[in-house]
Protein backbone atom coordinates (compact mmCIF):
# COMPACT_ATOMS: atom_id res chain seq x y z
CA UNK A 1 0.00 0.00 0.00
CA UNK A 2 1.54 3.27 -1.10
CA UNK A 3 1.82 6.23 1.24
CA UNK A 4 0.11 9.15 -0.45
CA UNK A 5 0.23 12.90 -0.15
CA UNK A 6 -1.32 14.66 2.81
CA UNK A 7 -3.52 17.53 1.66
CA UNK A 8 -2.98 21.14 2.61
CA UNK A 9 -5.47 23.04 4.72
CA UNK A 10 -6.80 22.72 8.25
CA UNK A 11 -6.92 19.02 9.05
CA UNK A 12 -8.31 17.17 12.03
CA UNK A 13 -8.21 13.47 12.82
CA UNK A 14 -7.48 10.92 15.49
CA UNK A 15 -4.53 8.69 16.31
CA UNK A 16 -3.64 5.87 18.64
CA UNK A 17 -0.45 6.68 20.52
CA UNK A 18 1.52 4.01 22.42
CA UNK A 19 1.22 4.47 26.16
CA UNK A 20 -2.01 6.50 25.98
CA UNK A 21 -5.24 4.63 26.62
CA UNK A 22 -7.54 7.01 24.74
CA UNK A 23 -7.36 8.10 21.09
CA UNK A 24 -5.87 11.58 20.69
CA UNK A 25 -7.14 14.39 18.48
CA UNK A 26 -4.55 15.42 15.91
CA UNK A 27 -3.82 17.94 13.20
CA UNK A 28 -0.96 18.35 10.71
CA UNK A 29 1.53 21.22 10.91
CA UNK A 30 4.72 21.49 8.87
CA UNK A 31 4.42 17.81 7.90
CA UNK A 32 4.29 16.79 11.56
CA UNK A 33 1.35 15.13 13.32
CA UNK A 34 0.40 17.21 16.35
CA UNK A 35 -1.66 16.05 19.33
CA UNK A 36 -4.14 18.85 20.19
CA UNK A 37 -6.16 16.94 22.80
CA UNK A 38 -6.98 19.19 25.77
CA UNK A 39 -9.45 19.38 28.66
CA UNK A 40 -12.82 20.24 27.14
CA UNK A 41 -11.40 19.54 23.68
CA UNK A 42 -10.79 15.83 24.04
CA UNK A 43 -12.76 14.65 21.00
CA UNK A 44 -13.25 15.59 17.37
CA UNK A 45 -16.86 16.23 18.38
CA UNK A 46 -15.69 18.94 20.82
CA UNK A 47 -13.75 20.77 18.12
CA UNK A 48 -16.56 20.35 15.57
CA UNK A 49 -19.17 21.84 17.91
CA UNK A 50 -17.10 24.97 18.61
CA UNK A 51 -17.99 28.36 17.12
CA UNK A 52 -15.04 28.28 14.70
CA UNK A 53 -13.67 24.74 14.21
CA UNK A 54 -11.02 25.63 11.62
CA UNK A 55 -9.80 28.60 13.63
CA UNK A 56 -9.71 26.63 16.87
CA UNK A 57 -7.75 23.75 15.33
CA UNK A 58 -5.31 26.17 13.69
CA UNK A 59 -4.55 27.94 16.97
CA UNK A 60 -4.73 24.97 19.34
CA UNK A 61 -1.61 24.24 21.36
CA UNK A 62 -0.21 20.76 20.96
CA UNK A 63 2.77 18.46 20.93
CA UNK A 64 4.40 16.77 17.96
CA UNK A 65 3.96 13.00 18.04
CA UNK A 66 5.83 12.19 14.84
CA UNK A 67 6.31 12.70 11.13
CA UNK A 68 2.89 12.65 9.45
CA UNK A 69 4.00 10.54 6.48
CA UNK A 70 5.73 8.04 8.73
CA UNK A 71 2.59 7.68 10.85
CA UNK A 72 0.50 7.29 7.70
CA UNK A 73 2.82 4.45 6.62
CA UNK A 74 2.66 2.88 10.08
CA UNK A 75 -1.15 2.82 9.90
CA UNK A 76 -1.21 0.13 7.21
CA UNK A 77 -2.65 -3.12 8.52
CA UNK A 78 0.01 -5.80 8.88
CA UNK A 79 2.87 -3.31 8.69
CA UNK A 80 2.38 -1.37 11.93
CA UNK A 81 5.05 -1.12 14.59
CA UNK A 82 3.54 -1.19 18.07
CA UNK A 83 5.84 1.54 19.38
CA UNK A 84 4.71 4.12 16.78
CA UNK A 85 1.40 6.01 16.47
CA UNK A 86 -1.25 4.93 13.95
CA UNK A 87 -4.14 6.86 12.44
CA UNK A 88 -7.75 6.07 13.28
CA UNK A 89 -10.95 7.17 11.57
CA UNK A 90 -11.06 10.99 11.87
CA UNK A 91 -14.41 11.11 13.73
CA UNK A 92 -15.54 9.79 17.09
CA UNK A 93 -18.95 10.52 18.66
CA UNK A 94 -20.68 11.50 15.42
CA UNK A 95 -23.43 9.33 13.92
CA UNK A 96 -22.39 7.63 10.69
CA UNK A 97 -25.04 8.21 8.03
CA UNK A 98 -25.11 7.68 4.28
CA UNK A 99 -27.15 8.71 1.28
CA UNK A 100 -27.77 6.37 -1.63
CA UNK A 101 -28.76 6.50 -5.30
CA UNK A 102 -27.52 10.07 -5.71
CA UNK A 103 -25.87 9.52 -9.11
CA UNK A 104 -27.51 8.16 -12.25
CA UNK A 105 -24.91 5.42 -12.80
CA UNK A 106 -25.44 4.16 -9.26
CA UNK A 107 -29.19 4.43 -9.77
CA UNK A 108 -29.11 2.20 -12.84
CA UNK A 109 -26.90 -0.36 -11.12
CA UNK A 110 -29.24 -0.53 -8.13
CA UNK A 111 -32.16 -1.23 -10.50
CA UNK A 112 -30.06 -3.97 -12.13
CA UNK A 113 -29.25 -5.48 -8.72
CA UNK A 114 -32.91 -5.57 -7.87
CA UNK A 115 -33.95 -7.10 -11.19
CA UNK A 116 -31.12 -9.66 -11.00
CA UNK A 117 -32.21 -10.67 -7.46
CA UNK A 118 -28.58 -10.71 -6.41
CA UNK A 119 -27.42 -12.95 -9.31
CA UNK A 120 -24.42 -11.22 -10.90
CA UNK A 121 -24.49 -13.56 -13.92
CA UNK A 122 -27.68 -11.82 -15.11
CA UNK A 123 -26.34 -8.29 -14.73
CA UNK A 124 -24.97 -7.70 -18.25
CA UNK A 125 -28.16 -8.72 -20.05
CA UNK A 126 -30.31 -6.71 -17.68
CA UNK A 127 -28.08 -3.65 -18.02
CA UNK A 128 -28.61 -3.60 -21.79
CA UNK A 129 -32.35 -4.21 -21.48
CA UNK A 130 -32.91 -1.49 -18.88
CA UNK A 131 -30.77 1.07 -20.69
CA UNK A 132 -32.77 0.43 -23.86
CA UNK A 133 -35.96 1.14 -21.91
CA UNK A 134 -34.99 4.22 -19.91
CA UNK A 135 -31.84 5.53 -21.60
CA UNK A 136 -29.52 7.87 -19.76
CA UNK A 137 -31.71 10.98 -19.86
CA UNK A 138 -32.29 10.58 -16.12
CA UNK A 139 -29.09 12.53 -15.57
CA UNK A 140 -30.90 15.70 -16.59
CA UNK A 141 -33.80 15.24 -14.19
CA UNK A 142 -34.21 17.19 -10.97
CA UNK A 143 -35.46 14.71 -8.35
CA UNK A 144 -39.04 15.40 -7.36
CA UNK A 145 -39.68 17.79 -10.25
CA UNK A 146 -42.74 17.64 -12.55
CA UNK A 147 -40.49 16.31 -15.31
CA UNK A 148 -39.23 13.54 -13.01
CA UNK A 149 -42.78 12.56 -12.11
CA UNK A 150 -43.66 12.29 -15.81
CA UNK A 151 -40.70 9.93 -16.32
CA UNK A 152 -41.87 7.95 -13.30
CA UNK A 153 -45.32 7.54 -14.85
CA UNK A 154 -43.79 6.38 -18.15
CA UNK A 155 -41.53 3.85 -16.43
CA UNK A 156 -44.40 2.46 -14.39
CA UNK A 157 -46.29 1.99 -17.66
CA UNK A 158 -43.30 0.10 -19.11
CA UNK A 159 -43.16 -2.12 -16.05
CA UNK A 160 -39.65 -1.16 -14.93
CA UNK A 161 -40.44 1.13 -12.00
CA UNK A 162 -38.26 0.38 -8.99
CA UNK A 163 -37.87 1.46 -5.38
CA UNK A 164 -34.42 2.66 -6.42
CA UNK A 165 -35.89 4.87 -9.12
CA UNK A 166 -38.25 6.21 -6.44
CA UNK A 167 -35.38 7.48 -4.28
CA UNK A 168 -33.28 8.36 -7.34
CA UNK A 169 -35.70 10.75 -9.02
CA UNK A 170 -38.58 10.95 -6.52
CA UNK A 171 -39.08 13.69 -3.91
CA UNK A 172 -37.35 11.91 -1.01
CA UNK A 173 -33.65 11.05 -0.74
CA UNK A 174 -32.44 7.72 0.58
CA UNK A 175 -30.75 8.29 3.94
CA UNK A 176 -29.65 5.34 6.06
CA UNK A 177 -27.42 4.49 9.01
CA UNK A 178 -24.10 3.19 7.76
CA UNK A 179 -22.64 2.36 11.15
CA UNK A 180 -22.63 3.24 14.83
CA UNK A 181 -20.54 6.02 16.41
CA UNK A 182 -16.94 4.87 16.93
CA UNK A 183 -17.30 1.95 14.48
CA UNK A 184 -15.57 3.44 11.41
CA UNK A 185 -12.04 2.41 10.42
CA UNK A 186 -9.38 4.75 9.08
CA UNK A 187 -6.53 4.96 6.61
CA UNK A 188 -4.61 1.71 6.15
CA UNK A 189 -7.06 -0.44 8.10
CA UNK A 190 -8.74 -3.54 6.71
CA UNK A 191 -12.27 -3.09 5.37
CA UNK A 192 -14.70 -5.93 5.85
CA UNK A 193 -16.98 -7.98 3.59
CA UNK A 194 -19.60 -10.24 5.13
CA UNK A 195 -18.52 -13.81 4.23
CA UNK A 196 -21.96 -14.68 2.79
CA UNK A 197 -21.42 -12.25 -0.11
CA UNK A 198 -20.07 -13.25 -3.52
CA UNK A 199 -20.92 -9.99 -5.36
CA UNK A 200 -19.69 -6.79 -3.76
CA UNK A 201 -17.80 -3.61 -4.45
CA UNK A 202 -16.23 -0.48 -3.00
CA UNK A 203 -18.17 2.78 -3.09
CA UNK A 204 -15.76 5.74 -3.28
CA UNK A 205 -17.44 8.78 -1.79
CA UNK A 206 -17.01 12.16 -0.17
CA UNK A 207 -18.37 12.35 3.37
CA UNK A 208 -19.38 15.61 5.04
CA UNK A 209 -18.82 16.51 8.68
CA UNK A 210 -22.01 18.10 10.03
CA UNK A 211 -22.61 19.73 13.42
CA UNK A 212 -25.54 19.16 15.75
CA UNK A 213 -27.09 22.32 14.30
CA UNK A 214 -26.89 20.96 10.75
CA UNK A 215 -23.95 23.12 9.69
CA UNK A 216 -21.53 21.55 7.20
CA UNK A 217 -18.01 22.28 8.44
CA UNK A 218 -15.70 19.91 6.55
CA UNK A 219 -15.23 16.82 4.44
CA UNK A 220 -13.28 13.59 4.20
CA UNK A 221 -13.11 10.55 1.93
CA UNK A 222 -15.11 7.40 2.55
CA UNK A 223 -15.57 3.85 1.31
CA UNK A 224 -19.21 2.79 1.75
CA UNK A 225 -18.46 -0.93 1.28
CA UNK A 226 -21.50 -2.62 -0.28
CA UNK A 227 -22.76 -6.18 -0.76
CA UNK A 228 -24.55 -6.07 -4.10
CA UNK A 229 -25.99 -9.57 -3.93
CA UNK A 230 -27.46 -9.07 -0.46
CA UNK A 231 -29.11 -5.73 -1.25
CA UNK A 232 -30.20 -7.09 -4.63
CA UNK A 233 -32.19 -9.88 -2.98
CA UNK A 234 -34.19 -7.34 -1.02
CA UNK A 235 -33.79 -3.68 -0.14
CA UNK A 236 -35.01 -4.65 3.33
CA UNK A 237 -31.60 -6.30 3.75
CA UNK A 238 -29.86 -2.92 3.43
CA UNK A 239 -28.63 -3.12 7.03
CA UNK A 240 -26.97 -6.47 6.34
CA UNK A 241 -25.54 -5.21 3.06
CA UNK A 242 -24.10 -2.03 4.52
CA UNK A 243 -23.38 -2.37 8.23
CA UNK A 244 -20.82 -5.03 9.08
CA UNK A 245 -17.57 -5.10 11.02
CA UNK A 246 -15.10 -2.67 9.36
CA UNK A 247 -17.46 -1.87 6.48
CA UNK A 248 -17.29 1.93 6.96
CA UNK A 249 -13.97 3.53 6.12
CA UNK A 250 -13.18 7.26 6.50
CA UNK A 251 -10.06 9.39 6.23
CA UNK A 252 -7.25 10.00 6.32
CA UNK A 253 -8.30 13.34 7.87
CA UNK A 254 -11.29 15.65 7.90
CA UNK A 255 -10.41 18.86 6.11
CA UNK A 256 -12.27 21.75 7.74
CA UNK A 257 -13.84 24.53 5.73
CA UNK A 258 -11.94 27.81 5.65
CA UNK A 259 -11.34 30.51 3.06
CA UNK A 260 -9.52 28.13 0.70
CA UNK A 261 -11.63 24.99 1.10
CA UNK A 262 -15.42 25.26 0.93
CA UNK A 263 -18.53 23.26 0.11
CA UNK A 264 -18.13 24.48 -3.48
CA UNK A 265 -14.74 22.74 -3.59
CA UNK A 266 -16.46 19.50 -2.60
CA UNK A 267 -19.24 19.97 -5.13
CA UNK A 268 -16.70 20.12 -7.96
CA UNK A 269 -14.23 17.50 -6.78
CA UNK A 270 -13.02 14.70 -9.05
CA UNK A 271 -12.89 11.41 -7.15
CA UNK A 272 -10.68 8.59 -8.42
CA UNK A 273 -10.75 4.90 -7.50
CA UNK A 274 -8.08 2.24 -7.93
CA UNK A 275 -8.45 -1.40 -6.93
CA UNK A 276 -5.34 -3.59 -7.07
CA UNK A 277 -5.78 -7.31 -6.57
CA UNK A 278 -3.24 -9.92 -5.54
CA UNK A 279 -4.28 -11.71 -8.76
CA UNK A 280 -2.88 -8.84 -10.86
CA UNK A 281 -6.31 -7.39 -11.55
CA UNK A 282 -6.44 -3.59 -11.66
CA UNK A 283 -9.62 -1.54 -11.78
CA UNK A 284 -9.55 2.22 -12.24
CA UNK A 285 -12.34 4.72 -12.50
CA UNK A 286 -13.54 8.08 -11.38
CA UNK A 287 -16.48 10.33 -10.79
CA UNK A 288 -17.17 14.03 -10.58
CA UNK A 289 -19.22 15.42 -7.74
CA UNK A 290 -20.79 17.95 -10.11
CA UNK A 291 -22.85 15.07 -11.54
CA UNK A 292 -24.65 14.42 -8.26
CA UNK A 293 -28.44 14.57 -8.68
CA UNK A 294 -29.16 16.05 -5.25
CA UNK A 295 -27.03 18.81 -3.79
CA UNK A 296 -24.94 17.97 -0.72
CA UNK A 297 -26.81 20.64 1.23
CA UNK A 298 -30.17 19.08 0.36
CA UNK A 299 -28.93 15.66 1.48
CA UNK A 300 -27.84 17.12 4.82
CA UNK A 301 -31.23 18.81 5.17
CA UNK A 302 -32.91 15.45 4.55
CA UNK A 303 -30.81 13.94 7.35
CA UNK A 304 -30.90 16.51 10.15
CA UNK A 305 -33.47 19.14 11.07
CA UNK A 306 -36.69 19.50 12.98
CA UNK A 307 -37.54 15.91 12.01
CA UNK A 308 -34.29 14.37 13.36
CA UNK A 309 -31.56 15.59 15.70
CA UNK A 310 -27.99 14.42 16.29
CA UNK A 311 -26.60 15.97 19.50
CA UNK A 312 -23.04 14.93 18.67
CA UNK A 313 -23.29 15.78 14.97
CA UNK A 314 -22.86 13.35 12.12
CA UNK A 315 -20.81 12.38 9.12
CA UNK A 316 -22.76 11.85 5.89
CA UNK A 317 -21.54 9.78 2.95
CA UNK A 318 -22.83 11.52 -0.19
CA UNK A 319 -23.18 8.50 -2.47
CA UNK A 320 -21.16 7.29 -5.45
CA UNK A 321 -21.56 7.31 -9.21
CA UNK A 322 -18.96 4.60 -9.63
CA UNK A 323 -20.45 1.11 -9.87
CA UNK A 324 -17.68 -1.19 -11.21
CA UNK A 325 -18.76 -3.54 -13.99
CA UNK A 326 -15.36 -4.55 -15.43
CA UNK A 327 -15.17 -8.33 -15.80
CA UNK A 328 -12.71 -9.92 -13.39
CA UNK A 329 -12.95 -13.70 -13.68
CA UNK A 330 -14.27 -14.06 -17.20
CA UNK A 331 -16.64 -12.49 -19.70
CA UNK A 332 -19.99 -11.50 -18.25
CA UNK A 333 -18.99 -12.18 -14.65
CA UNK A 334 -18.54 -8.53 -13.72
CA UNK A 335 -16.56 -7.22 -10.79
CA UNK A 336 -16.45 -8.43 -7.23
CA UNK A 337 -13.83 -8.05 -4.52
CA UNK A 338 -11.28 -10.65 -3.50
CA UNK A 339 -9.59 -10.80 -0.14
CA UNK A 340 -6.36 -8.82 -0.30
CA UNK A 341 -7.58 -6.15 -2.72
CA UNK A 342 -6.13 -2.70 -2.07
CA UNK A 343 -8.74 0.03 -2.54
CA UNK A 344 -7.51 3.61 -2.94
CA UNK A 345 -9.87 6.59 -3.16
CA UNK A 346 -8.32 9.96 -3.98
CA UNK A 347 -8.97 13.61 -4.67
CA UNK A 348 -6.34 16.39 -4.44
CA UNK A 349 -8.15 18.44 -1.80
CA UNK A 350 -8.64 15.49 0.60
CA UNK A 351 -5.70 13.19 -0.14
CA UNK A 352 -6.00 9.41 -0.45
CA UNK A 353 -7.87 6.85 1.60
CA UNK A 354 -6.41 3.34 1.16
CA UNK A 355 -7.61 0.09 2.72
CA UNK A 356 -7.05 -3.63 2.30
CA UNK A 357 -10.10 -5.89 1.80
CA UNK A 358 -10.73 -8.79 4.15
CA UNK A 359 -13.75 -10.67 5.45
CA UNK A 360 -15.59 -8.85 8.22
CA UNK A 361 -15.12 -11.94 10.38
CA UNK A 362 -11.34 -11.73 9.90
CA UNK A 363 -10.90 -7.98 10.41
CA UNK A 364 -10.00 -6.86 13.92
CA UNK A 365 -13.24 -6.85 15.93
CA UNK A 366 -14.70 -3.54 17.02
CA UNK A 367 -14.18 -3.50 20.79
CA UNK A 368 -13.58 0.18 21.69
CA UNK A 369 -16.87 2.04 21.94
CA UNK A 370 -18.23 5.26 23.37
CA UNK A 371 -18.27 3.97 26.96
CA UNK A 372 -14.59 3.01 26.75
CA UNK A 373 -13.67 6.42 25.32
CA UNK A 374 -15.50 8.33 28.03
CA UNK A 375 -13.99 6.25 30.84
CA UNK A 376 -10.46 6.68 29.45
CA UNK A 377 -10.90 10.44 28.95
CA UNK A 378 -12.26 10.73 32.49
CA UNK A 379 -9.26 8.88 33.93
CA UNK A 380 -6.98 11.24 32.00
CA UNK A 381 -8.74 14.30 33.44
CA UNK A 382 -9.84 15.51 30.01
CA UNK A 383 -13.60 15.68 30.51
Amino acid sequence: MNVNHIPQGVLIGRAKVPGIAHPVVVTVRDEQLVDITAPGLATVRDYAESADPAGLVSKAKGRVIGDAQAILANSVAGASKADLPTLLAPIDLQAIKASGVTFVVSLLERVIEEQARGDKSRADALRTEILDLIGTDLSQLVPGSDAAMKVKAALIEKGVWSQYLEVGIGPDAEIFTKGQPMSAVGYGAEVGLHPISSWNNPEPEVALLVTSEGKIIGATLGNDVNLRDVEGRSALLLGKAKDNNASASLGPFVRLFDGDFTLETVENADISLRVEGQDGFVLEGGSNMAQISRTPASLVAATIGDHHQYPDGLVLYLGTMFAPVKDRDGAGKGFTHKVGDIVSISTPSLGTLSNRVNLSTKCPPWTYGTSHLLRDLSRAGLL
